[in-house]
């Protein structure tokens, strides 16, 4: 079995220090093959929110993958923005804005979806639908495969519809036939799974909520996604556990629970 961490908006600068000691017991305790970091890792992508933020992942003792959100672009800073966009992410996560993990279990495809000159929409460009959908399309049978974004390519909930990933339904219909499995994201800090519709193959929407920040939305704790996969025997099923962090415990704690079987044509 794999087990794959998905960490979301920590926004490293708004962070709850219980929360994050919180989050790094429960990783000793899972002991992920892979930490996913969906975006938002810093509030303002200062550098000492990002040398916080990269001892923190340190911590975690387990590979990651991260790609960057709007917030981990300076927002303060125009000349950093328009001139070095990402040199503060790339200090603390590496250069490679698009990282690739690969196991006999896992493909993950990491998207970058930010661009320098919006202040928090996304969008996925053409070459990129296609660089994602050659890697998929060389995946073995057994690995399940997932492509990383930042902003959500599926809402609930009616006010987050301008929060979505432009140029999403071309390249969730490429990604489907290509063989994705799920997309994972964040961004609008609302965790959900969601089934997405019209597509040649089952795809899901996997969606985390905000992992350590204060910036909670309502009803919405601090939550983090726990995915394991187990393939061969039968037995190829991916199991989604949201895990949200209990005040009362101090600990986070199995909240909700999604199965999901994707087809292996």
């Amino acid at each position: 079995m794999s087990v794959l961490l998905q960490i979301s908006d920590p926004h490293f600068g708004t962070e709850r220090a219980a929360v994050v000691d919180a989050l790094a017991t429960l990783a000793r305790q899972q002991r992920p093959d892979l930490i996913v970091l969906s975006g938002d890792i810093t509030q303002r992508a200062r550098p000492a929110q990002f040398r916080v933020a990269r001892a923190f992942t340190d911590r975690l003792g387990a590979p990651v993958l991260a790609v960057p959100g709007n917030h981990d672009l300076p927002l303060f800073d125009p000349w950093a923005r328009l001139c070095r966009p990402y040199a503060r992410y790339v200090a603390a996560f590496g250069g490679d804005l698009e990282p690739v993990h690969r196991s006999p279990e896992l493909l993950v495809v990491g998207v970058n979806t930010t661009r320098a000159w919006r202040h928090k929409h996304g969008e996925v460009s053409g070459p990129q639908v296609e660089r994602v959908a050659r890697l998929l399309e060389q995946a073995a049978p057994a690995q399940l495969r997932v492509v990383v974004v930042h902003q959500p390519v599926a809402v609930t909930v009616a006010q987050d519809l301008p929060n979505l990933l432009r140029g999403r339904a071309p390249a969730l219909q490429r990604w489907a036939a290509a063989g994705a499995d799920l997309v994972m994201g964040g961004h609008i800090h609302l965790p959900d799974v969601l089934a997405l519709p019209g597509l040649e193959r089952p795809m899901w929407a996997v969606q985390a909520g905000t992992a350590v920040s204060s910036r909670v939305r309502r009803g919405a704790p601090n939550s983090v996604n726990l995915l394991r996969w187990r393939v061969g025997e039968g037995s190829d099923h991916c199991r989604i556990e949201q895990w949200d962090f209990a005040a009362d415990a101090q600990a986070f704690v199995l909240a909700r629970l999604r199965q999901v079987r994707p087809a292996r044509a």
